[in-house]
């Protein structure tokens, strides 16, 4: 997963929950250490999948821009890292069972062009960033911020925004292609999405407290209003 692309604030990072302080669920949730371990897996695949993608750039600013975010990828690794270590757990292997789902998301959705690693690094990765935001307001205020930290817009991403806007309105051709892209990335995070949450009961005990979500698929409807939104702002809509 990669962080770069700015994510929709939800219901559920609002910090409007119960529980002490404001949160739903203690420092001591074991969904706590599942989620770092996600994320920290998420930034690792990230910075290998960008700096792959970089040399798609057709220039040199392209390459940089795309190793300034795999950069980032890192930095965010190495607040997850710390972050399980404080809690007593090795990041390596809490992670290593996470890269089956996320490893198969990135093998079913390569892109083929530069435009398609744009969108993707865009769009694709922000519907995983929302899954994660969900949780963050059911959590104390200090897991809350290291979430939200490695989930942070950088600047960078409006290069990618600026690209691909050029580009779909100079072709109606790669408005449509990267428009049935969009959809399609969409689809498979979904999936996966759907993937990691059955297998882990503790990640969906924490979505669920985030989001005082009655039913599943309001999560799921949540994310595909805001993958429409982040269509529109690229021009695909």
């Amino acid at each position: 997963m990669s962080s770069t692309p700015s994510a929709a604030a939800s219901p559920a990072s609002s910090g409007e929950h119960g529980g002490p302080g404001g949160s739903a669920v203690s420092a001591e949730h074991p969904g706590i250490n599942e989620l770092f371990a996600l994320l920290a897996y998420g930034e690792v695949a990230a910075f290998y999948r960008l700096t792959d993608e970089a040399r798609m750039a057709p220039n040199l600013r392209g390459r940089i821009n795309m190793a300034t975010m795999a950069a980032a990828e890192m930095n965010h690794y190495e607040v997850l890292r710390d972050a399980l270590e404080h809690r007593g757990v090795d990041v390596v292997p809490a992670m290593t069972k996470y890269a089956p789902a996320l490893e198969n998301y990135h093998r079913l959705t390569t892109p083929s062009t530069w435009l398609e690693a744009l969108v993707k690094t865009y769009v694709g990765d922000a519907m995983a960033a929302d899954l994660y935001l969900e949780t963050a307001g059911a959590m104390p205020e200090e897991i809350a911020d290291v979430v939200r930290s490695v989930l942070a817009e950088t600047e960078h991403s409006q290069f990618v925004l600026a690209e691909v806007q050029a580009a779909v309105k100079a072709s109606d051709r790669q408005r449509h292609r990267l428009a049935l892209w969009s959809r399609r990335l969409l689809g498979e995070a979904i999936t996966q999405a759907q993937y990691v949450l059955a297998d882990h009961d503790e990640l969906v005990d924490l979505v669920m407290a985030g989001g005082g979500l009655s039913h599943m698929t309001d999560f799921f409807d949540r994310l595909q209003h805001t993958h429409s939104t982040r269509m529109h702002d690229l021009g695909l809509a």
